[in-house]
């Protein structure tokens, strides 16, 4: 084989050139054949995420109104949970009730808890109450007691008047006020919520003490 001197200026050129085009194809297999490869990969990675950008375009006008209709539901879950608490809340349940009283005028002599009631999604909590005061003012207590947030159902309630307190089966005669003319016991019965699972039947609430007299 002639070396590269012995050959002819156009041979030289021709083996110049044909070097340059075995470069090229080489270059071409290997880097630019590989970068274009992932140059395809990604477009159609981008064309997939455009698209989808694109379907999930038309739920960005009711963004605003899902998120005003998740705030509603929590404020309305915020009002159940007042009216039907997740627990029994006896402390916060007997301030209110006493809360009451105080603005309707009247004495709570006596608070006795008597068993829960255990329903499937919710419980019934009553307790027993003895009550004193002007007849108009322990009305108006009933009245109060049915306007609070959490429900609070009255029954078997017995009124007489302070000198015949013993026909309202009050356990206990005090000095009442001159202004105090009736003695009552109700039943006023709160409720909690639980779990959706249905209740032990039979289950029910250790008893109460008594509240001290006011």
């Amino acid at each position: 084989m002639a070396n590269l001197g012995e050959m002819t200026s156009e041979k030289q050129w021709l083996a110049a050139v044909g070097g340059v085009l075995l470069l090229t194809a080489a270059i071409y297999f290997t880097l630019f054949r590989s970068m274009r490869d992932a140059n395809t990969t990604a477009q159609t990675a981008l064309t997939s995420k455009v698209a989808e950008n694109a379907q999930l375009e038309q739920y960005r006008p009711k963004l605003a109104d899902m998120e005003r209709q998740l705030a509603n539901l929590k404020q309305q879950l915020e009002i159940e949970r007042k009216i039907v608490p997740d627990d029994k809340e006896v402390e916060q349940f007997i301030k209110m009730v006493d809360g009451e009283a105080v603005k309707a005028g009247i004495e709570i002599r006596r608070y006795t808890a008597k068993p829960v009631s255990s329903k499937d999604f919710y419980s019934e909590m009553p307790f027993e109450l003895e009550i004193d005061g002007p007849y108009y003012g322990v009305l108006n207590f009933f009245d109060r007691l049915g306007k609070t947030e959490r429900i609070v159902n009255v029954s078997s309630l017995l009124m007489a008047n302070t000198k015949k307190s013993v026909e309202a089966k009050a356990k206990t005669v005090y000095q009442y006020n001159p202004s105090e003319s009736v003695v009552a016991t109700c039943t006023a019965t709160t409720f909690f919520s639980h779990d959706l699972t249905p209740a032990a039947s039979g289950a029910s609430a250790k008893p109460g003490t008594p509240a001290g007299a006011k």
